[in-house]
């Protein structure tokens, strides 16, 4: 039989250790939000794949749609034969993305393309080269992205100068003392001291960040955010690869800031599991680039893309994308086990992307990297076993949903048993 630690082993040896591991753990089957390793242990899945499963784990509606496919054909490459399910898709995403103009959408393969290729249409349409990001973001691992994402370790350390043109602006957050005004004025002063505006492509946001801590802009940020993009002919990229796919309480999280932007990057659980990722944005703006500049041999595979026109058909009944009141939705619940427990210094986010701060004696000065990092903490350093539980059970869902039938009501319970 198959163990972790011989799988662990194994991987040493064969796998770079550049790609991490957060657990020991080697998966060999999984259902709805549950996982069974090689072992034959069950775990409640609290990762769902980094934000991948928001329909959880071989769901059987996106099953069947994935096996009607195979029946039909696997991969030609739409640049060579072009095919019914990308054309469909590219449809509901023009329909769907926020924007109340006319839209063309392009498939790809991973969010970091996705957000590669976006910046790329940017700079075509507007003739520039610049680029603006925040502190904290997370827009992903290709050389290009490394620039735009704001965290050297683990990312790019070791790697020597990242390509240019790309500038750092304050995302506003006021647990950490940024306000939007001061957000605002770090761009202004980007405008004087590095790059004329004139000079500006793009200006990329995640509106509300993933990796760097679940942060929310404010509606109003992102207002003036959209207003000044506008006095300066930038273009505006909301990079939705994670807030995006119904996480917020919205399809997409910038339908709850009032303002669309022009190019929008998506990919993550938008096709139940499978790899897929995309560019809508306005249509003059994304047929900047001529024929053969765009696409990729797997962009847009018909199976994932007929994962994802079944995502669409049936996520929107489900609760993770409707608006919940404010006294039933999951931070709420959680702030009110806050006020219990001090070792909570911050309960925040949109819908069910929800980040919980953990901070010594609940100083806020003092994250408690022990109890909430990757590494295994030493008994004396655990968390209040109360604490645990009282978070566990008030979450709404796990990482990855549990389509069963009444499985909202039966989470408590395990949660119990699995705890």
């Amino acid at each position: 039989m198959n163990s972790n630690r011989a799988m662990m082993a194994r991987r040493s040896d064969a796998v770079p250790r550049g790609v991490g591991q957060i657990h020991p753990i080697f998966a060999e089957r999984a259902e709805n939000c549950r996982v069974w390793d090689v072992e034959g242990r069950e775990y409640l899945d609290f990762a769902g794949g980094i934000a991948v499963l928001n329909t959880g784990h071989l769901h059987p509606q996106i099953v069947a749609a994935v096996e009607d496919q195979l029946k039909k054909l696997s991969h030609t490459c739409f640049q060579v034969l072009a095919y019914e399910p990308y054309l469909a898709l590219c449809e509901k995403m023009n329909q769907k993305v926020p924007g109340d103009f006319a839209k063309k959408t392009l498939l790809v393969t991973t969010g970091s393309e996705a957000v590669e290729n976006a910046v790329k249409i940017a700079r075509a349409a507007t003739g520039r080269s610049g680029a603006i990001a925040f502190t904290g973001a997370y827009h992903g691992r290709t050389h290009y992205t490394l620039s735009l994402t704001g965290k050297v370790n683990p990312y790019s350390a070791g790697m020597g100068l990242m390509p240019g043109h790309v500038y750092r602006a304050l995302y506003p957050c006021a647990l950490h003392g940024v306000s939007d005004d001061e957000a605002i004025a770090s761009i202004h002063r980007i405008f004087k001291n590095d790059a004329a505006p004139e000079d500006i492509a793009a200006i990329i946001i995640e509106p509300v960040q993933g990796e760097g801590g679940f942060y929310a802009a404010s509606p109003a940020f992102m207002q003036r955010l959209r207003a000044l993009c506008d006095e300066h002919g930038i273009m505006l990229i909301a990079d939705e690869v994670q807030s995006g796919a119904g996480r917020t309480g919205t399809l997409f999280a910038m339908e709850q800031m009032g303002v669309a932007a022009d190019i929008t990057t998506f990919a993550k659980s938008i096709a139940g599991g499978f790899p897929l990722a995309g560019v809508t944005g306005r249509a003059e703006v994304m047929d900047a680039i001529a024929p053969g500049g765009l696409g990729g041999t797997y962009a847009g595979n018909p199976i994932a893309c007929a994962a994802a026109r079944r995502y669409y058909r049936f996520s929107s009944r489900r609760i993770c994308w409707k608006k919940p009141t404010s006294s039933a939705t999951p931070c709420a619940g959680l702030l009110a086990i806050a006020e219990d427990h001090p070792e909570i210094g911050d309960v925040r986010g949109l819908g069910a992307m929800i980040a919980i701060e953990l901070f010594e004696e609940g100083d806020r000065s003092r994250p408690n990297a022990a109890d909430g990092g990757y590494r295994r903490p030493r008994p004396r350093q655990r968390p209040d076993p109360a604490l645990l539980r009282a978070v566990l059970q008030r979450a709404a869902h796990p990482g990855a949903a549990d389509h069963r039938r009444g499985a909202d009501r039966a989470g408590a319970q395990d949660h119990r048993r699995l705890l």
